[in-house]
């Protein structure tokens, strides 16, 4: 009997990037593991689109504050999907007050924002011959969207692969750990300069607000009427971290 012949190590990743906490420390880790990483982000009309400028200072302090990641990065790619936001009628995309719907979804929820991310993600890996793709999407510490579980990552993992007749891996680094962890993972992986990094030039705020500055980084004051869910999942993680 022949013995299979082992499959190939991954060697190339890329990342979904919007530049926030969790895609930051995805980064990463990806850059630990890889020999050499790709990034990408969306820009779909969403509130908080002072991230795609905060994504390229986080990449510009990456690489020089990280010389032995530097040479592993490889190309920045942004893509314009403004039609998303024109049929996302929520308020990622729309100037309303957060709060849940009658369906037990929040109103952050854009509906089909990570199928499309991660499809338009699979065709360019496809034409960049990288292997793997890395989301930020958590089950354990997320607002309850459907498009963050692991069940639909691994679907999407089976459909992309079949109809692309291409072996995908989507790798999921925060699926099952709290912001807490999050934040210890990016002390593990680059030490205090890289939660010093993270605080300091991420931006995670659906308000997009780059006035307050917190222990934990940029973002809404806390405990207000208008205050966004994504800083309260982040300071809250950032006082449990900062306890343990």
């Amino acid at each position: 009997m022949q013995t299979p012949h082992p499959a190939p190590p991954h060697k190339a990743a890329l990342v979904l990037f919007s530049g926030g906490q969790d895609s930051t420390t995805c980064l990463a880790q990806a850059l630990s593991k890889y020999d050499r990483v790709e990034t990408l982000a969306f820009d779909y009309g969403q509130r908080h689109r002072v991230e795609l400028d905060c994504r390229l200072t986080v990449l510009t302090e990456i690489k020089k504050q990280f010389p032995h990641w530097a040479h592993k990065l490889g190309e920045d790619h942004q893509f314009d999907m403004a039609l998303l936001g024109q049929i996302s009628d929520c308020s990622l995309t729309r100037d309303v007050a957060f709060e849940m719907e009658a369906s037990g979804l929040p109103n952050t929820f854009v509906p089909g924002r990570n199928l499309l991310f991660l499809t338009f993600a699979a065709a360019l890996a496809y034409r960049r011959g990288l292997q793997v793709i890395v989301t930020g999407v958590c089950e354990t510490d997320f607002s309850g969207y459907p498009d963050c579980r692991d069940d639909t990552m691994k679907a999407m993992q089976i459909a992309l692969s079949l109809g692309m007749d291409k072996r995908f891996l989507i790798e999921t680094p925060l699926m099952w750990i709290d912001k807490a962890q999050t934040w210890q993972l990016a002390e593990d992986l680059g030490g205090k300069a890289l939660v010093d990094l993270i605080v300091e030039h991420t931006h995670t705020c659906y308000l997009g607000d780059r006035v307050h500055r917190h222990d934990w980084g940029y973002g809404c004051e806390l405990g207000t009427k208008t205050a966004c869910p994504a800083c309260d999942l982040r300071g809250k993680g950032w006082d449990k971290y900062k306890a343990s």
